[in-house]
Order: structure tokens, then sequence, then C-alpha cells
């Protein structure tokens, strides 16, 4: 196979990770969770699931490579909890190397439990727009693929309010600054979370060398 060939190939294979798969063509999954029950976080000790204390609020976003923006995340005061999982497709508990193949169409998403009395959820979505690009589509820097897309996966009416009113307010921010790409970032109400495996969970304190690739627009949600 020649150069062209070589090439040609490599599109083609870039091209069908960035199609979204129908439903009806998704890998069936598993019923058991790749994730076993009781896990916590590595850093603080809290439960990286459900029962959460009473009055803590839950927000799941997608930024690219889950790694860095759980880091992000864990930083904020006010965040109880973080770990990352996969949302928006049709495959339950997917695979790690099932989400890849672009087969599920989950993309890879950060779960954060905060404290609304320590942190907003405003202040919560303005560092996830601040945080990665969120008018590139299928992919994050290097990154290509729909488990990359950007994304916000609401718990409830006012968390989907909410996300659109921070969308349209970064939208202008970035057209302020001269970007014209408008932003591709997927809205929608949380229908299924499903935790990734437990190597992933907090891996940039396990690994602090790691891979944080997730691109930014360098454009302040505040001016």
């Amino acid at each position: 196979m020649g150069w062209m060939d070589d090439l040609i190939a490599a599109r083609a294979a870039a091209s069908s990770k960035t199609q979204m798969i129908a439903t009806e063509d998704a890998l069936p999954g598993r019923s058991t969770p790749v994730l076993a029950p009781g896990a916590t976080h590595y850093l603080n000790g809290n439960p990286l699931q459900p029962p959460f204390p009473e009055g803590l609020r839950t927000l799941v976003v997608a930024g690219g490579c889950f790694w860095g923006i759980e880091e992000i995340f864990w930083q904020v005061p006010g965040v109880w909890s973080t770990s990352v999982g996969y949302a928006g497709g049709a495959t339950p508990n997917p695979t790690y190397e099932e989400v890849c193949s672009a087969r599920t169409g989950h993309t890879e998403c950060t779960y954060i439990v905060f404290d609304p009395e320590k942190v907003s959820l405003e202040d919560l979505l303005a560092l996830f727009w601040e945080s990665h690009d969120p008018t590139l589509g299928m992919r994050q820097g290097n990154d290509i693929g729909t488990q990359y897309r950007s994304a916000i996966y609401a718990a409830d009416e006012e968390q989907l309010a909410a996300a659109k009113a921070t969308a349209e307010h970064y939208g202008a921010r970035l057209r302020e600054a001269g970007v014209e790409d408008p932003i591709t970032t997927e809205i929608a109400p949380l229908t299924d979370f499903y935790w990734a495996e437990d190597y992933h969970q907090q891996y940039l304190a396990k690994n602090p060398h790691g891979y944080r690739c997730h691109s930014a627009s360098d454009v302040k949600y505040r001016a």
C-alpha cells in the first residue's frame, strides 16, 4: 500500500469516528457496571456514586479527555466529589475501549457533586466553558471522535435552563473576541450515566505526569 492509500485509509478512519452511531447499531453493552459499588475518591475519600449527603447537587459535563476535565473540577472549593464516566449514548455499561470505538454514542464525562451553598452552578458552568473549546465539534485538540464532543447533561429543568443561558452568554463572549465558529456543545437532560473503570477515576492524581489534552479558546466567561 502506498502513501496515498495510507492517507485515504487514515482519513476514512478519522471520519468514521466523528459520525454518531444510530441507536439501533450501537454495541449491546452489559447489565453489570464496570465500576464496582462503593468506590471512593482517591484524594478525599468521598463516595463517587449516590446516595450523597442532603443538600448536595450533581452536574455532568464533557469537554474532551475526561482525565483533565475531572482534575480541573476536583480543585474547586465547594466541589465535594468528582468522577468520570460515559453519557449521551445508547450502550449500557460500556467499557472504555467500546466508547473509543465510536460505536456506543457516549462521550467522556465528568460527574461533579457540589455544595450550592459554597459554589454556584453558574460558576461551575463558567469554568466548564473556559476549560475547553466548545466550538470544535467531535474533537478536542488532537483527540478526534464522538467521545470527545462537548456536552452538558442537566440533572433537572433548572440546570437545563442555566446551561442554555450560559451557552448563549459565552457564545456572545466568543463573538466579541472574534471567534466566528458557533458553539457545538450538546445540551440535553441527563438520561443515564455509566461510571468508568476504576483506573480512570482521578487518573491524574494517581498519575501526576499523565495526559491532559483539552483545548481552550482563552476567552473568559466574564469580562
